[in-house]
């Protein structure tokens, strides 16, 4: 009986990991969809009525309808730009065309404050664990600049056999909660519905070490 009702956990442990990550590829998948759906359609509609009111308020000179034309187009860069940042958002083009370690480069060139890239893969890991892997880096490096009150950090991501361990370090404070913030238990559950776990060390003074564990096909 007991060995039955081990045999039992032991599924349904497996068929909840397999319905988290079936629900974490349909959100990518949907995410891509989104960004080719903001690219293709409202960007480019945006774009075009952009240029018709240029070519208007050229064609119109210091006519009475200059200033107004001038407040439209303004407005109109404004939400392209909002829009592009937007899709942006939903996943960086430059992970699908050229893996993790673009994208990495990416995010340590937008960061504020000095981030060391350690070490990267020599090669493209499977789709959800890079999109995985990504995610991780990105929030990390997110909550460092906000709230971690750092000089600097580094990131690290090794494929050691089938493991893809990812770590990121910081010099700040430390003393954080990951059980008080929503992004942190996000990337658990991602991580987690690829059969890998996250941890978060944090002592008070001495800066904070996020590493993520996931399981990856030789």
């Amino acid at each position: 009986m007991l060995h039955r009702r081990g045999e039992s956990v032991a599924t349904l442990v497996r068929e909840l990991r397999s319905s988290r990550a079936r629900l974490v590829s349909a959100a990518d998948a949907e995410r891509r969809r989104i960004e080719r759906d903001l690219h293709d359609g409202a960007q480019q509609r945006l774009a075009s009525l952009l240029l018709n009111v240029a070519l208007a308020r050229r064609a119109d000179g210091p006519g009475a309808a200059a200033g107004l034309l001038d407040t439209v187009e303004a407005e109109l860069i404004a939400a392209l730009a909002e829009l592009r940042a937007l899709a942006a958002g939903a996943l960086p083009p430059v992970l699908a065309d050229h893996g993790l370690e673009a994208a990495v480069e990416d995010l340590v060139a937008s960061s504020p404050l000095a981030v060391a890239i350690e070490a990267m893969p020599g090669r493209r890991l499977p789709e959800p664990v890079e999109v995985a892997a990504y995610f991780v880096v990105a929030e990390a490096l997110a909550n460092v600049a906000k709230h971690a009150g750092a000089r600097s950090a580094s990131v690290r991501v090794r494929r050691t056999g089938a493991i893809v361990a990812i770590e990121v370090r910081d010099d700040g404070a430390g003393g954080a909660d990951p059980a008080r913030g929503s992004g942190l238990r996000g990337l658990a559950d991602r991580v987690g519905a690829l059969g890998g776990r996250l941890r978060c060390e944090s002592p008070a003074g001495r800066g904070t070490r996020l590493t993520a564990e996931i399981p990856c096909a030789p």
